[in-house]
């Protein structure tokens, strides 16, 4: 089980790698619900009817948290939002495997905390390692993410240099 932030949900669908990921990656996909809220309230984008499209066919799972106690701490201790906090505590809840984020102080978060994270970006280089996106593809899409997410120039260019692009 992989459980969401909004950031690298939005990022994903932007850089359309989520059905690539969602199709790969064959186990549970789970947001909670302060995602869901920020992920499709734009109702006319494309990432947002994507994020929603996926929700209603069940590929993407929603779940709320119990633990808003644990979930206020967070927001306080490493100054997140919301969406950032429910992720955390829903992955700890859920006992998942990995938390994709792309917020700075979350993956603070992550790292204090020991939770496994994963980047759009490093998703994207996962997916080209594996061969479920080719090489021209990759190029095109970690444009996407340059443009969108909020990567220093070094990540881009180490990326990017990683897989020969």
């Amino acid at each position: 089980m992989i459980v969401f932030d909004s950031s690298t949900l939005i990022l994903l669908a932007k850089a359309e790698l989520l059905d690539a990921f969602i199709d790969d990656y064959k186990k549970v996909v789970i947001i909670p619900q302060e995602v869901n809220e920020e992920c499709c309230s734009k109702k006319d984008s494309f990432d947002a009817l994507l994020i929603r499209k996926r929700i209603e066919e069940k590929r993407i799972k929603t779940a709320r948290i119990h633990n808003t106690e644990l979930c206020e701490r967070f927001i306080k201790d490493f100054s997140i939002d919301m969406g950032e906090a429910e992720a955390l505590v829903l992955f700890l809840e859920k006992k998942a495997l990995l938390l994709a984020v792309d917020d700075k102080n979350a993956i603070k978060a992550c790292k204090i905390l020991k939770i496994p994270f994963a980047s759009a970006l490093t998703i994207l280089v996962r997916l080209v390692v594996k061969g479920v996106i080719e090489s021209d593809a990759a190029r095109k899409k970690i444009n996407v993410l340059a443009k969108y997410g909020r990567y220093k120039d070094t990540m881009i260019k180490e990326a990017r240099e990683g897989l020969n692009l």
